[in-house]
C-alpha cells in the first residue's frame, strides 16, 4: 500500500460538538470549574465553517455530536433564535450536516418537536444514502457516504427522563431505572462515585429496541465488510470520559460494538474535556471531542477527518489534537506503509 503522502482520502468530514451558544455572559460551569464561553461560541462555529470552506478538500459532511444551543435558552424564551443563529453559521458551510441529540436540546425542545425539528437530520440526508430510525420516537439513523462505510447516529436519551412529559410511560419507566441508582431529590445531583456517578439526569441510556436495530445495522455491515462509525452524544467506553458522562447501559452498548467485526469508530461529545481510548478487545478507538462552550475565545474545538482504506486521519483545531486512526487489523510500519490482515 502506498505511504500517506501519495494518497488522497476517499472522502473527508468534519466534526464539532458542544456548541451550546446562548447570548448570554460568560459564566462557570456547574462544578465551577472552567468558564463557559456562551457568546463566544457562535464565533468559534464560524470559525469551523470557514476552515471547512477554505479547505483544498472540503468536507463532504459534518457531524454535529450534539448540544447545539444551551439550554439557558428555554427560559429566556430564546431557544428559536439561537438554533436559527448557529443553524445560519452551520448552513454556509458543508451541504450536510447530520445533528445528533445531546441533552441541551432536550431541554430546550420536547421529543416530539425535536422529531419534526431541523435538527432531524435523519429525514433531510440529501445525496447520501440514508436510513430511517428504528420506530417509535427513536432518533437514530445511519448513511454511507462512501462506498463500505457507513455512519451509525444513535440516540443517548431513549431511555431518559429529559424531552418527555412526566406522565408518559417512558418518563415513569426511566425514573425506575435512575432510581435504582440514585437516590438525591435533584436527579441532576451525580450520586456515590466511580461509574455510580453516570445515574444522573443529564445522561440517558438505550432501549432494546435501539440496541436491537443497532444490532441488525451492525450485523448487515459486518456481511458487507463495512467499516462503521458509530456517533451518539454520550460516551459509552469509561476510559474515553469521565465517569459522570457515560450513558447509563454503557456496557449492554460495549458488548454489543465488541461482537461486530465493522465498528471502527465511536465519537461522542458531553465531556467538554475530551477524551480517548483505543479498546483493547477489538482495537475500536472511542473518541469523545472537546466542547466549544468551554473553549477559550482565542483557541477553537473542531476536527477535520480524512478517511481512506485503511485508517482515518483526524487534523484538530485548537483544544482538539491530532490523531492517526488505524482500523483494526492494520498495522503500520516505520515508513507510515499500512497492512490490513
Amino acid at each position: 500500500m502506498a505511504g500517506r503522502a501519495q494518497q488522497t482520502p476517499l472522502f473527508t468530514f468534519g466534526v464539532i460538538t458542544d456548541i451550546q451558544y446562548a447570548d448570554i455572559d460568560d459564566a462557570l460551569n456547574f462544578p465551577r470549574t472552567r468558564t463557559r464561553y456562551y457568546r463566544t461560541s457562535l464565533q468559534l462555529l464560524r470559525n469551523a465553517v470557514r476552515s471547512w470552506s477554505e479547505s483544498p478538500l472540503k468536507p463532504d459532511f459534518v457531524l454535529q455530536l450534539g448540544d447545539i444551543i444551551d439550554g439557558f435558552n428555554k427560559g429566556r424564551g430564546s431557544s428559536e433564535r439561537a438554533l436559527d443563529a448557529v443553524l445560519g453559521e452551520l448552513g454556509s458551510g458543508p451541504p450536510e450536516v447530520h445533528h445528533v441529540w445531546g441533552n441541551h436540546e432536550l431541554y430546550n425542545f420536547s421529543r416530539s418537536e425535536l422529531l419534526r425539528s431541523r435538527l432531524h437530520s435523519g429525514l433531510r440526508a440529501g445525496r447520501m444514502e440514508s436510513k430511517a430510525q428504528p420506530g417509535g420516537d427513536v432518533y437514530a439513523y445511519h448513511f454511507s457516504p462512501f462506498p463500505g462505510f457507513r455512519f451509525v447516529v444513535l440516540d443517548g436519551f431513549d431511555v431518559g427522563l429529559l424531552g418527555v412529559e412526566e406522565s408518559s410511560e417512558g418518563y415513569q419507566r426511566a425514573l425506575r431505572v435512575i432510581r435504582q441508582h440514585n437516590q438525591n431529590e435533584d436527579l441532576n445531583r451525580c450520586p456515590g462515585s466511580g461509574l455510580q456517578m453516570r445515574f444522573s439526569m443529564f445522561n440517558g441510556g438505550f432501549s432494546k429496541n435501539q440496541l436491537d436495530w443497532l444490532d441488525s445495522v451492525l450485523s448487515s455491515a459486518d456481511d458487507g465488510q463495512e467499516r462503521v462509525t458509530v456517533v451518539c452524544h454520550l460516551p459509552v467506553h469509561p476510559d474515553s470520559t469521565e465517569p459522570n458522562c457515560l450513558a447509563w447501559n454503557y456496557e449492554e452498548l460495549l458488548t454489543l460494538l465488541r461482537s461486530h467485526s465493522s465498528v471502527v469508530c465511536f465519537m461522542a461529545g458531553h465531556d467538554h474535556e475530551g477524551g480517548y481510548h483505543q479498546d483493547e478487545e477489538t482495537g475500536v478507538h472511542h473518541i469523545t471531542f472537546e466542547g466549544v462552550i468551554e473553549t477559550p475565545p482565542d483557541s477553537n474545538a473542531f476536527a477535520t477527518v480524512s478517511v481512506y482504506e485503511d485508517r482515518m486521519e483526524m487534523k484538530g483545531h485548537g483544544r482538539v489534537r491530532d490523531r492517526v486512526l488505524l482500523y483494526p487489523g492494520c498495522s503500520e510500519t516505520e515508513s507510515n506503509v499500512t497492512h490490513c490482515s
